[in-house]
């Protein structure tokens, strides 16, 4: 099972615009209750250079643990 895609913002575009990010922003993955060891073991990648938290990044990531534990 592959982890879901990053989705961002693109700048310039007052924020409409999305597009796949280059990985999740430290924030993301605690508020979805991941640390930086497991999310390397589950193959999530990590931008360290983003700071924004988005609602759909951790909701995704959360949806994608629930899917692990159930197998």
């Amino acid at each position: 099972m592959q982890p879901p895609k990053p989705v961002v913002h693109k700048p310039g575009e007052r924020r409409l615009k999305k597009r796949i990010g280059r990985g999740y922003s430290i924030g993301e993955l605690r508020e979805a209750g991941i640390d930086i060891k497991m999310a390397r073991k589950l193959g999530i990648y990590i931008d360290r250079r983003r700071k924004t938290i988005y609602k759909e990044n951790v909701e995704n990531l959360k949806k994608y643990l629930e899917e692990i534990r159930r197998q």
